[in-house]
């Protein structure tokens, strides 16, 4: 499918979903200290709550394969992006309502099992809304549909766990929270998931009778592997490993980082960890806004205006949390310099990809050699330089599939399993190195990034299409 323009009405409908996964994905973090202390869990098995949810999307890549090598077709391209999408509601649906009787019996196992589903769920939807979301409009602003569609993700990451926050302790304010948490009882979680379970439901009734074009391919699967023969996709399923991977690893041994260089306790380090976060919402709400149809010189002033508004949301919403919000106004310095490197990268997924991993890399070599906050923003910057890459990524990765797309999506969303991985790659060579010196993982994996970008726009423009030129996409989708 291929329009002038991106068809917001429908549009609209879909990044519906994309606030979904940000809001449920970050209020794990309330889930897991509480069940924590209620279940008198390890600190091993309070991880398996996350675990579970982000396990559940490489299982879900893995059945979705395993189902369409025994019909002999890719199943998406049968039953059309918005029929995955809904049956992935539904499926999210039965998981939100396991909560239930997981807090009614404490029961960790059927936890865990809930979790999963939403997560099984997810990866469909996923699979889904990602070509889905490239398909409704001009090829060219695809990716810029992805990063609008991101950064509604990560507004849902950032006020899902305030919301879910209130639900269940019935304030935001730290001190509050930390005072009710020690009365209240699982029971207090039935109803905020059962609430959710309800929304998953009646956005998947709005999916089904919507007017979103079904979008289908009835031709045969050629091969159970088909996708893999495009060199784009094999080249995209490493780069999303490793960018994913980069992203989750900055972020996950930021906490230690903070605690042996900053001397940070534990109620400090939300605060900042939250702004890595934020950095992801503020880069892709700014990537998205060649996604309106405006003038130029509108559209510029929209690049300056949107950043600083995701920023004042991020402020305003650790404000109602208690923190002193003050001392993280430097990063203005980190979004003036990514709306420049927005504005050198002319909205073009290849080049942009480029830019975004060498700043990455630089900021990661600025909080290695160097100390205090200096060094703190920096490693926080990763978020903002990571923003776009998902996008740019599986754009670059599925322009020119055409009947493999839905398995080469597929494919991609497997590859999330980084997240897992490199992980506890920089955390095993923290325990040898130390924490700072552990950042050149997520530096090669910079690296690794900016060899993909010069790479992929080689094989792109060889097979016709070019991300550079002011035709933009010469190939078809």
């Amino acid at each position: 499918m291929s329009t002038s323009s991106t068809k917001w009405s429908q549009f609209s409908i879909l990044i519906s979903v994309f606030f979904f996964w940000g809001f449920i994905a970050a209020s794990n973090g309330i889930l897991i200290p509480l069940y924590k202390e209620k279940l008198s869990l390890s600190q091993f098995q309070a991880q398996l709550i996350d675990f579970s949810f982000y396990g559940a999307y490489f299982i879900g890549s893995i059945l979705y394969f395993i189902a369409c090598t025994i019909k002999k077709e890719d199943i998406l391209n049968r039953i059309g992006y918005k029929n995955g999408i809904f049956y992935g509601l539904l499926i999210s649906t039965l998981g939100s309502l396991l909560f239930y009787p997981a807090a009614t019996s404490h029961s960790f196992t059927i936890l865990l099992s809930a979790l999963f589903v939403v997560g099984l769920g997810f990866s469909l939807q996923q699979t889904s809304a990602q070509p889905f979301a490239v398909a409704l409009g001009d090829p060219k602003t695809g990716a810029q549909r992805l990063n609008m569609a991101g950064g509604i993700n990560n507004l849902g990451t950032t006020v899902g766990p305030v919301l879910v926050s209130f639900a269940i302790f019935g304030g935001v304010n730290t001190d509050i929270v930390n005072k009710v948490a020690k009365e209240i009882t699982l029971d207090s979680v039935k109803a905020p998931y059962l609430i959710i379970g309800l929304a998953f439901f009646l956005v998947a009734l709005l999916f089904k009778f919507s007017k979103l074009p079904k979008i289908v391919n009835e031709e045969k699967m050629e091969s159970k592997f088909g996708a893999l023969k495009h060199p784009q996709l094999r080249l995209g399923l490493l780069a999303i490993f490793i960018y994913v991977g980069a992203e989750v690893t900055i972020a996950n041994n930021l906490g230690e980082y903070l605690k042996v260089n900053m001397n940070m306790d534990s109620s400090d380090i939300s605060l900042w960890i939250s702004l890595f976060w934020a950095g992801m919402m503020i880069g892709r709400l700014t990537a998205s806004a060649g996604t309106f149809n405006v003038s130029n010189t509108f559209k510029k002033v929209l690049i300056f205006i949107i950043p600083f508004i995701a920023f004042g949301i991020y402020l305003g919403v650790n404000y109602l949390r208690g923190s002193a919000v003050s001392v993280t106004l430097p990063y203005a310095l980190s979004i003036i310099i990514m709306i420049l490197a927005f504005l050198f990268s002319q909205e073009k997924a290849a080049r942009m990809q480029l830019v975004y991993s060498i700043l990455g890399a630089i900021a990661m070599l600025c909080g290695i050699f160097f100390d205090g906050h200096f060094a703190l923003f920096a490693l926080i910057s990763g978020g903002i330089f990571c923003s776009v890459m998902w996008p740019c990524i599986f754009h670059l990765s599925v322009v020119g599939l055409g009947k493999d797309t839905s398995q080469g999506s597929s494919f991609l969303i497997m590859m999330i399993l980084g997240g897992g991985i490199v992980p506890l790659i920089q955390g095993k060579l923290s325990d040898i190195i130390g924490i700072t010196n552990s950042y050149w993982v997520p530096f090669i994996c910079f690296a690794i990034l900016i060899w993909y970008s010069i790479t992929v726009r080689r094989i792109l423009i060889k097979r016709g299409i070019d991300f550079e030129s002011s035709e933009g996409i010469k190939g078809g989708h």
